[in-house]
């Protein structure tokens, strides 16, 4: 009999399933929903306002596109319900939802479909900004240790400004919750029956350690006198590391999907994360970029470090058996985007129309046979902060050295190199604190349609360079997840590492250094690091003080 797992992947407007051979890893169907709701922004569903910077989900959605996909790929491919031998699931985060103790999220009950605090605040969600910087303010007061896990600064995206700015704001919805969750934990709850939380999310969002688990009673006491108990009283869930089996389908779940009850789902982990199996990523000193609108760094070691900037370290976080970090870009494929919506003359808009092809597509043609440093531009790819190394949020990007001969492609070329030369600061940072970076490997849709771009990478790093074939890294890194889930004895795997590794599909090119182009960005590369140094760690507030001059006059 044929074997197979189905890899569900929450992403922020969709979910997809995908249902993967386990013998090799072939992917056999895949089917998208995406959510009617979407992110909603300026209203919900009650037709209740919304602040600027909210960003709020549906929780119905999630249920209905899990229903709507897992049938699709059933039906698609015929495959039998005794044939699916696990399911593994991705979702964004931190993405927190209040949950009651009948798994029912608050914003579904009649009592707070009128509240926008009952609803999923989604990983975007900068509502809690406020509530991040008192949290960062208490955590260096206390001199918390776990504060060096997160590059030393708190985000507003994360797990507990986003609770403390519902107990801030609706107190009503904090007391009424029986438990705040990731969605992924909410999803996993309906499908198992059974109340589990992952090392991923509650590493990198929540404050958690796996030796000394989360802050203590009375940090949590510091931000709010109700929230002493918070981990017992509203948090309380197993944490399992990435690779475990997190339950079995349950008997109304089965029937709803169309599987067999008993059927072993695993231990969910961050969207992101996900690519690490998903492109074969299975042991220290390789580093994984996920390119996208902005990028995602992962790395696997087998210590723990402490590294400027970082997002977080977590043992068995994203592999079994490893510490896995994160780092991050803010701004990678909206850099590119912002200055082709905003900055290209009409002329070039005419030219791509006529040959058919984007506006990306014509600037890089138009860079074909570039060489590097000729343009005699250096830019800092901060046009939406800085997450790694420097965990600012209140920088600005910078372009320097244009003059009337600059050409619109030059730009381009400049604002991509910027990127790679933050890849390149980042690959630094881990270096410097011990885990060194020997092998890169790139997913997303950038990397997979631009070998330009993934060039530039190669020659600024100075590394070999690896792309994935697949284009849904993430789902089938949950899939590997879902093999991990059940035994053995069926699956003929030891663990998600050797599934990963067998199920891996990279591109056949492998991209080389330019030895020339490797010398000039050398230099190019200690003018950026001059910038980052000057602009960014107090040498000049420039960029502050524009900030508040803009913000005073808006």
């Amino acid at each position: 009999m044929k074997k197979y797992a189905i890899g569900l992947d929450y992403g922020t407007l969709s979910v997809r399933a995908l249902l993967v051979d386990i013998e090799n890893g072939n992917e056999v169907a895949q089917a998208v929903y995406e959510y009617p709701h979407a992110v909603m922004e300026t209203h919900i569903p009650t037709g209740a306002s919304l602040p600027p910077a909210w960003a709020l989900q549906d929780p119905g959605d999630y249920l209905d596109g899990l229903f709507t996909v897992v049938r699709s790929v059933m039906s698609q491919s015929k495959v039998l319900p005794e044939e699916v031998i696990g399911i593994g699931l991705d979702f964004t985060s931190a993405t927190i939802l209040p949950v009651n103790k009948d798994k029912m999220p608050l914003s579904m009950t009649e009592e707070f479909k009128n509240e926008k605090h009952a609803y999923v605040k989604l990983w975007k969600h900068h509502g809690a900004e406020p509530e991040a910087a008192f949290i960062d303010k208490v955590a260096r007061e206390r001199n918390e240790s776990w504060l060096s896990m997160y590059g030393g600064k708190i985000s507003s995206e994360w797990t507990i400004p986003k609770i403390l700015e519902t107990l801030h704001h609706a107190p009503e919805v904090y007391d009424k919750a029986d438990y705040f969750m990731e969605a992924m934990d909410w999803i996993l709850w309906e499908m198992t029956d059974t109340l589990t939380t992952s090392a991923c999310t509650m590493g990198y969002k929540a404050f958690y350690h796996h030796e000394t688990g989360f802050p203590s009673k009375d940090f949590f006491k510091a931000l709010d006198p109700k929230m002493e108990n918070f981990v017992e009283e509203k948090f309380n869930m197993p944490v399992l590391p990435i690779g475990a089996c997190a339950g079995r389908l349950c008997e109304s779940m089965a029937k709803q999907l169309g599987l067999l009850e008993g059927t072993p789902v695993g231990t969910g982990i961050i969207d992101a994360h996900c690519s690490v199996p998903g492109g074969g990523v299975g042991k220290p000193g390789e580093l994984m970029i996920i390119m996208g609108t902005s990028s995602c760094h992962l790395m696997l070691a087998d210590h723990d470090a402490t590294i400027e900037g970082i997002q977080g370290v977590v043992k068995d976080g994203i592999m079994p058996g490893f510490f896995g970090i994160e780092a991050g870009q803010s701004c990678v494929g909206d850099h590119f985007a912002w200055f082709v919506d905003n900055c290209v003359p009409a002329d070039y808009a005419a030219e791509a129309k006529a040959k058919g092809i984007s506006l990306h597509q014509l600037l890089s043609d138009k860079l074909k046979d570039y060489k590097a440093g000729a343009s005699g531009l250096v830019a800092l790819d901060w046009f939406n902060g800085v997450r790694s190394p420097l965990m600012d949020f209140d920088l600005n990007g910078l372009i320097i050295g244009m003059n009337l001969l600059t050409k619109p492609e030059d730009i381009y070329l400049a604002l991509v190199e910027a990127t790679a030369y933050g890849t390149r600061a980042i690959v630094e940072s881990f270096e410097k604190a011990g885990v060194p970076v020997n092998s890169v490997v790139l997913s997303g849709g950038i990397p997979s349609k631009n070998p330009l771009i993934v060039q530039i990478y190669t020659d600024i790093l100075n590394r070999e360079i690896k792309v994935c074939a697949s284009d849904q890294a993430c789902a089938l890194g949950a899939a590997v997840l879902g093999v991990a889930a059940a035994p053995e004895s069926i699956t003929g795997y030891k663990d998600a590492n050797e599934i990963a590794a067998k199920f891996a599909k990279l591109q056949d090119k492998t991209y080389i250094p330019n030895p020339e182009k490797v010398a000039v960005y050398d230099k190019l590369y200690a003018e950026y690091n001059t910038l980052l140094d000057y602009f960014g760690r107090g040498g000049n507030d420039v960029m502050k003080r524009l900030n508040r001059i803009r913000e005073e006059n808006k």
